[in-house]
């Protein structure tokens, strides 16, 4: 499975998201923003040399840590040395030996949003409780629509429910992601929450998140 979490919005929250459903649903997690990577690195190589023809998209995940992860570099000339033609194929290989993948969007409507609905089974669409990120989750949602990528769940991120339009106009089953201090704790040390405050309110969603997934049969 390849799960596409996509935001239309930057500060959403596409990141923690991303890292969260990645523990639950024992998958790895790329980092595919190119220009604003999030997640945790280390050294070694990572998305921008794999999409450079410089590393393998297999020897570029870092395993042992509570997520498996294929980092993305975060330099402008690593960006800019990206073939994003090659990115569907480095997502196909990761799921090939790995099983489950989760993707870690851009935010908006670029060719590296695109690649990924295009090779996904699902996406995930991440908003929040403002105008702004629901209207471009609006646009997100149609973009997905474009390249047949379901839509699975809408996490509405740093929210006590979801109001029922928000679910009726992007059209699957919303879940709410209390605001939760241990979120930004955990991100801060490099971990989801989940590895850290497992009884926590928003590791409550975020697992609640997880089983929306699941019921998707994917």
């Amino acid at each position: 499975m390849i799960l596409a979490v996509v935001g239309g919005k930057g500060g959403v929250g596409t990141s923690t998201v991303a890292l969260e459903l990645g523990l639950r649903l024992d998958a790895v997690v790329v980092d595919a923003d190119l220009s604003m990577a999030d997640l945790p690195t280390a050294r070694g190589p990572d998305l921008h040399d794999v999409l450079a023809g410089r590393a393998s998209p297999v020897e570029a995940v870092r395993e042992g840590g509570a997520v498996s992860i294929l980092p993305c570099g975060r330099t402008l000339a690593g960006a800019r040395a990206c073939d994003v033609g090659r990115l569907g194929e480095a997502l196909g290989a990761v799921a090939r030996q790995y099983g489950d993948v989760v993707v870690d969007c851009a935010a908006g409507m670029r060719a590296d949003v695109g690649v990924p609905l295009a090779v996904a089974d699902a996406c995930v669409v991440v908003t929040a409780p403002a105008r702004p990120a629901f209207a471009d989750a609006i646009r997100v949602r149609e973009l997905a629509r474009s390249f047949d990528a379901g839509l699975a769940a809408i996490a509405y991120n740093r929210a006590d429910g979801v109001p029922d339009a928000v679910e009726r106009t992007l059209g699957a089953p919303g879940v709410a992601i209390p605001k939760d201090e241990t979120v930004r704790r955990a991100r801060r040390s490099g971990y989801p929450a989940g590895a850290l405050f497992p009884d926590a309110p928003a590791s409550a969603g975020f697992e609640a998140l997880a089983d929306a997934v699941r019921a998707c049969g994917l």
